[in-house]
């Protein structure tokens, strides 16, 4: 059975020929890439063996497109939920278990109540029962210990600890293109 066209995403590298991002990967939508390749804003480096077609065109799905400017990465990453939990490895910090996405929390380690503020240096990720075990104390008074201190990750330091949590879908055209810390399953 063939796949259906929803599932034929392409992987987008940067003029360098990396991807523009590890977590999420940069994938567009085959949509999304074909409107590209038309605006000529993107090289198309790989195909499927997926066509589409109208009355007078026929092109294969590009699986893996290259733009064709450059995109510096942003100086400084976005304070986000999501990038705590990257920074922190989808780890608590405080009893070092790794969770799934859905089952963390973030953690003020100085209670905004007392003062402490929203950001790179004083939130970290907790799991819920940990979160609620600290509460609204300091570590001291909690008794808990960080497993390591918050710091402002750089952008590069979040695209390394992505590059562990490859996805669980890559097309074979793209392995050319991406470098995993794990072992990638070649089924």
């Amino acid at each position: 059975m063939t796949p259906g066209l929803e599932s034929c995403h392409a992987l987008v590298l940067n003029a360098d020929f990396r991807p523009l991002s590890y977590f999420p990967l940069s994938i567009w939508s085959w949509q999304d890439a074909v409107k590209a390749v038309f605006l000529d804003r993107v090289s198309v480096i790989s195909e499927y063996d997926r066509k589409i077609h109208s009355p007078s065109f026929e092109m294969r799905l590009p699986s893996v497109i290259a733009l064709k400017e450059y995109v510096p990465a942003a100086r400084r990453p976005a304070f986000t939920r999501f990038n705590v939990f990257l920074r922190d490895r989808f780890t608590c910090q405080y009893c070092g278990d790794e969770f799934a996405t859905n089952e963390l929390t973030f953690d003020h380690v100085v209670p905004k109540s007392r003062g402490g503020r929203t950001s790179w240096v004083n939130v970290v990720t907790a799991c819920s029962p940990c979160n609620l075990q600290k509460g609204n104390r300091m570590l001291r008074e909690s008794g808990m210990f960080l497993q390591r201190a918050p710091v402002e990750p750089t952008t590069l330091e979040l695209q390394e600890n992505g590059r562990a949590f490859p996805p669980g879908y890559l097309h074979e055209s793209w392995r050319d293109f991406l470098y995993w810390d794990s072992e990638l399953d070649q089924n």
